[in-house]
């Protein structure tokens, strides 16, 4: 079970790659030596389907020599002996090679694997303007009639661009092939093959380069993949196609669902594989979500041909692609600041028409000291001004219960000065203690006893403090809790952060709102003083502060030994709400992302000190723990949560957005998943 665990190919994910050889012009027994070579490698790096580019077996910028018979011939000739090389290659080969099929001649895509030829797939469309004029040598695929079938290197296969290779073995795996310009059109012809059933879609291209046209290449891949919940895997020509009037990069590119898997190193005089792990599961689950991709099926029309004999590659470990750490936040710097220019404008915007229907000008909020709160009253200056209300319209108070720490009391009180919002305090102690001595608490009798009353008692008054504030001052009480806590349930029902008029960081995970204060601090939006301030609060340990500590300066709750790291429960959050995963699986990803800090990569303004990895034992821990608290004890606390705006996609927990559940159920499914399935080391 462990080995099982271990191998990506348990988990949904099947092996692809596309090969860019050194091409002999004119010379296919020696482009098919080449290319039996280039398959037989990637067959043993666990492959399971091997893209090669357009006219592969030929060349390419032959023009006019298509159409000597010889080169014909000796293209079919130089299939026999790719198909007798492809017994023992365990993978499917996508290959090209012009076709004669009566009196036209095709420009063609092959698939084999195990000496069987598959299908024969040809251009349908063909392009006749700038450099290009295969409609000189070559017939439209367009024209060939619904389920034909051709023989070809005496044996018959399916002959159109209807057919899709079925691989049940990798799990689930549907190919199907188009060639270079069918991309380009409109409606390429694998829209129709992904809304029919095909994942993995393969491009056998010949595009010459010009400045820029990497860049266009890599936008319709790109788009494909994304349009069509699918793998996109290109292979383009290289070196040695001919360079009469045109050159060649040899640019190879595996997508899926939008996302760069895999690129080869343009203009590279040697041959190359580049490899990818195209997660099967994730796609399906995409089209299972997006009715509108089903809806928009006219039809299937494709002819299946299943390859029963191609398993997964055994012994392989490593998983071929990369798992983010921080999947909603971007290791690459330019990312991460757009990522949170636009969270942050979501909620300054949100939050500026709400105030603006309600006819409300003033927002009450309390602030602790803490991540969330200061991210809150960031968002509620920044909408204030865009409304242009004074920020002394922000009612701001910090409430001091018996365990805040001067520390974060100091940031609450120096933030709030900073930003000139109308700031106060609140010691919430004395009406603590009436509550306390109302309902015959111990506490109130001088002892120790710090049990979960005591903390809500403080939870709730400070709520009550809020809302009687807004209705005294004509506000709105300003919500701070966040997406990690509505998913882990670490709010208290009714009060605290559960319960506001509006909650701008109800979609906001806590690994994202760290990166937004950091990103604020950083574009000088709040001045020095403030920015200071705001470095402060990152650097804090997160804590509830609720019992006391043995000095003010100590706090004894640290949140993160209650509930487990927050990087790593916000991980599973993203792969179980947002996909639907199966427990095992969230584990792998999380080995593959978190159990070697030194692989992969981080956002740069993450200290090495806080750089944490962590063992399988500890990730199936804190994911029992997640996987508890999810799905059976905190649904009814997000059943009934305030307003607030979608973040991130996939990234809300409301019953009005993204997530609808019943309160009621026990985590048994999940957690017996995770136990049967994932070795405790």
């Amino acid at each position: 079970m462990a080995g099982a665990f271990h191998s990506p190919f348990s988990h949904g994910f099947s092996r692809v790659a596309a090969a860019v050889p050194r091409q002999y012009a004119a010379q296919p027994g020696r482009n098919a030596e080449a290319t039996a070579a280039l398959a037989r490698r990637a067959a043993g790096g666990g492959a399971r389907v091997v893209v090669f580019p357009e006219l592969g077996l030929t060349g390419y910028a032959l023009d006019d020599l298509f159409q000597q018979r010889s080169i014909i011939e000796a293209a079919e000739r130089a299939l026999e002996d790719l198909l007798r090389e492809s017994m023992t290659i365990d993978a499917v080969i996508c290959a090209g090679l012009p076709v004669l099929e009566g009196d036209r001649l095709y420009n063609c895509a092959v698939a084999c694997c195990h000496g069987r030829l598959l299908a024969v797939t040809p251009k349908q469309f063909i392009p006749n303007y700038r450099e290009f004029y295969e409609k000189r040598h070559f017939a439209s695929g367009a024209e060939v009639a619904s389920g034909a079938e051709i023989v070809l290197a005496g044996q018959r296969a399916p002959f159109g661009t209807d057919v899709i290779i079925e691989v049940p073995g990798c799990a689930g795996m549907n190919i199907h092939m188009e060639i270079c310009e069918d991309v380009w059109a409109p409606v390429p012809p694998s829209t129709h093959a992904a809304l029919a059933g095909a994942t993995v879609l393969v491009n056998l291209s010949a595009s010459n380069i010009t400045i820029a046209k990497a860049d266009y290449r890599r936008l319709l891949a790109c788009g494909q993949s994304a349009r069509c919940l699918a793998a996109y895997v290109y292979s383009g020509a290289g070196e040695g196609e001919s360079t009469n009037d045109l050159a060649w990069d040899g640019h190879a590119m595996i997508y899926e669902n939008g996302r760069a898997l895999a690129e080869s190193e343009r203009f590279l005089a040697e041959e190359q594989l580049i490899f990818a792990d195209i997660d099967i599961e994730l796609l399906r689950s995409e089209r299972m979500r997006m009715t509108t991709f089903s809806d928009a099926s006219t039809g299937d029309g494709f002819r299946r041909v299943t390859v029963r004999d191609l398993k997964p590659a055994e012994g392989v470990t490593e998983l071929a692609r990369a798992v983010a750490r921080f999947p909603y936040v971007p290791s690459d710097p330019n990312r991460r600041a757009e990522r949170c220019f636009e969270a942050y404008n979501i909620q300054v915007q949100a939050l500026a028409q709400r105030l603006r229907a309600t006819g409300i000008d003033r927002i009450v909020i309390g602030v602790s000291g803490g991540l969330d709160s200061t991210h809150a009253l960031i968002v509620a200056c920044r909408a204030a001004d865009r409304l242009g209300l004074p920020r002394t319209n922000i009612v701001a108070r910090t409430m001091p219960g018996f365990a805040t720490s001067d520390r974060t009391l100091a940031n609450a009180h120096a933030l709030m000065e900073a930003l000139g919002v109308d700031a106060g305090e609140i010691d919430i102690r004395e009406s603590c203690m009436q509550m306390l001595r109302d309902i015959g608490h111990p506490y109130a009798d001088g002892n120790e006893v710090y049990d979960v009353t005591f903390e809500n008692v403080q939870a709730g008054e400070r709520t009550s403090h809020l809302f009687r504030l807004a209705n005294m001052t004509g506000g709105l009480v300003l919500g701070t809790g966040d997406l990690s806590e509505l998913a882990l349930g670490w709010t208290t029902y009714g009060v605290g952060d559960h319960m506001s008029h509006y909650g701008v960081n109800a979609s906001v995970p806590k690994t994202l709102i760290r990166h937004l204060i950091r990103w604020v601090a950083d574009s000088g939006e709040v001045g020095e003083a403030a920015a200071a301030i705001l470095r402060d609060v990152v650097a804090t340990e997160i804590s509830p502060e609720l019992v006391p500590g043995e000095n003010s300066d100590t706090p004894a709750q640290r949140t993160e030994e209650a509930i487990g790291p927050y990087e790593l429960q916000d991980f599973q959050l993203y792969y179980v709400s947002r996909f639907g995963f199966q427990p095992s699986k969230v584990a792998y990803l999380a080995v593959q992302a978190w159990s070697n800090r030194d692989r992969g990569e981080w956002p740069a303004d993450i200290p090495d000190s806080e750089r944490n990895e962590y063992s399988l034992t500890e990730i199936k821990r804190w994911l029992r723990l997640f996987l508890r608290r999810f799905f059976a004890t905190s649904q009814f606390k997000r059943t009934c949560i305030p307003n607030g705006p979608k973040i991130g996609s996939g990234g809300s927990l409301s019953p009005r957005g993204d997530w609808r559940a019943p309160s009621d159920i026990g985590a048994g499914t999940w957690i017996g998943e995770l136990e049967r399935r994932v070795p405790d080391a």
